[in-house]
Formats: structure tokens, sequence, C-alpha cells
């Protein structure tokens, strides 16, 4: 057990490192001041709620399988790897992956509803288990990833800027 553990946390690093996350620097506008934004490993329920928060970061890896009693909003403008020079961009990797990028382990998020706020969310391996709410452009669910409940676009733009190569298990509408 405690071998698949350090397994799992190896593989986890490896991630962050073929992400390129893991020391990239954002300088804000003033220059007064640098805040590293990198992965965020979120061990907790409390711990994902803060990395999808606005003060979060670009890419938010659970590291087990997690329950929320309530929603998840993913809110904030991120950059790929980042970089502000980056395309607006931020990730859940809901799982580990070995060195050949290959998913070995998949998590379970389970809330009542996952919010999307934040601009080209893509959610990737893992399974959401509740509804999502779209509020943003760009969301992507990867053909790894799985939605068990139903997918509610807050506008029909939106929906025109989705990407669902994922599975979903209930239904994709427009509110």
């Amino acid at each position: 057990m405690k071998f698949k553990l350090f397994l799992a946390m190896i593989l986890t690093i490896g991630l962050l490192a073929a992400c390129g996350g893991a020391n990239d620097t954002d300088k804000s506008d003033d220059n007064d001041a640098d805040t590293v934004t990198a992965a965020s490993f979120a061990d907790d329920g409390e711990a994902l709620k803060l990395a999808a928060s606005e003060n979060g970061t670009w890419i938010i890896i659970p590291q087990s399988d997690m329950t929320l009693e309530e929603d998840l909003v993913v809110s904030g403008t991120f950059h790929d790897g980042g970089e502000e020079s980056g395309d607006i961009y931020r990730k859940i990797a809901a799982y580990t992956q070995d060195d050949d990028r290959n998913i070995v382990d998949q998590w379970k998020i389970t809330v009542p509803q996952l919010v999307v706020q934040s601009e080209n969310l893509n959610f990737q391996g893992g399974t959401l288990d509740g509804d999502v709410y779209v509020e943003a452009d760009g969301f992507l669910l990867h053909e790894t990833a799985t939605v068990t409940g139903t997918i509610t676009f807050a506008n029909a733009d939106y929906q025109a800027s989705a990407q669902i190569d994922g599975t979903v298990e209930g239904d994709v509408v427009v509110e």
C-alpha cells in the first residue's frame, strides 16, 4: 500500500513536470510583487475548493476520490503554464500518469454541481459525479473524462464554444 502511494506521488510529480508549471512565475502589472503560479495538489475538499478559486492555480490535481457537500466553483482567469503570454487555460487533472503520459489512476470528484466560471476549463481524466453548470467560453470535457449528471450551459454561445469529447451520462442542455 505504501509503495502504491509512493508510486502515485512519483507519477504525479512527473505529471507536474510534463505540464511545465512547477516553477513558473507570473508578475503583476505593477511589478511590485511576484506570485508563483503552479499546480495545486489537492488532498481534500477544502484544498480542492481553494485551488479552484480565483486565487487558486491554473492546474488543479486531486490526489484521490473526493466528495464535497457544496458546489465546486472554478473561477478566475489563468494562463497555460502560468505565463501571461500563454493562452487562457485552466485544467482539472483528475488522474495520475506514467512517464509516457498514460493514465494510471483516475479519481472521482463527487459534488452537487461543478460551476465553470473560468474560460477554457479542461476537465481531463476521472469522473465528475454530479452536474456541470457552464458560465464561460471554451469548456472542454476531455475524452478520458466522464460526467454522471447533466451539463447545462448558461447560454448558446457557451455551448457553441465547448468541446464535449468525454462521456456525459445525463443531458447536455442550454438554459
